[in-house]
């Protein structure tokens, strides 16, 4: 995948819908019946690059204080969505220690993950930060798991909503209509190529988590070192 060109595709499609108010507002973000939860493999930027996104979502905030803005807590790249969000789900119904084994066979040895974060994209529901990975040892962690969920008889939804190839992380979702759409769009589109840094990746996290990865909901069920 031409990780670039599909960013750039997503934000094409993504600004139209602004511009044409066919974008979508969450509803449920403040919602006590929302009980969408599930198991996700993440990671998470350094502290550095965390900062200079809560920079972006300051100047943000000054013309959309009514969005909903990521926390530097909540802040993420998914790995693999193991088991995605769906209403129901209980972590008492899987047995952990079976998905940490299985997780610590599909990680490759001293693996060398770097990702920058740079520019601006977008969805129809939410404003993203672009990631770019230096190699391809992410996306062969990715198909490892693929393939070792796949041969297993443990509960998961790997690919089922989408193929992650992707190292983006989501800082904005839109919870209510955009009060200054124009205003908003201009001030994407200046940060559509800033540099928000790079960080190397030390540790993935495999975490239970509700579908914004709020620091009060998500419970940490291992930690991997690589």
């Amino acid at each position: 995948m031409n990780l670039q060109e599909h960013y750039n595709n997503l934000y094409k499609e993504s600004i139209k819908k602004i511009m044409d108010d066919t974008y979508e507002v969450d509803k449920l973000i403040n919602s006590p019946l929302d009980k969408r939860f599930g198991i996700t493999l993440l990671t998470r930027p350094s502290e550095a690059v965390k900062n200079n996104i809560q920079k972006f979502l300051n100047n943000v905030k000054t013309i959309e204080p009514n969005q909903y803005y990521y926390k530097n807590s909540d802040i993420h790249i998914t790995v693999m969505s193991i088991i995605s969000c769906y209403d129901g789900f209980q972590l008492e119904s899987i047995n952990i220690s079976r998905y940490i084994d299985l997780i610590a066979k599909s990680l490759i040895k001293n693996p060398e993950i770097e990702i920058e974060l740079v520019g601006i994209t977008a969805s129809p529901s939410c404003i993203m930060i672009q990631g770019f990975m230096k190699n391809n040892i992410l996306n062969s962690i990715r198909n490892n798991l693929r393939n070792n969920f796949k041969n297993s008889n443990l509960q998961q939804s790997i690919d089922k909503r989408y193929s992650i190839e992707t190292a983006h992380t989501t800082v904005i979702r839109f919870q209510n209509k955009l009060n200054d759409k124009l205003q908003f769009l201009k001030l994407i589109e200046a940060f559509r190529s800033y540099n928000f840094g790079f960080f190397k990746v030390k540790n993935l996290e495999l975490v239970y988590n509700d579908w914004y990865q709020r620091e009060k909901l998500v419970k940490k069920l291992y930690e991997f070192n690589i």
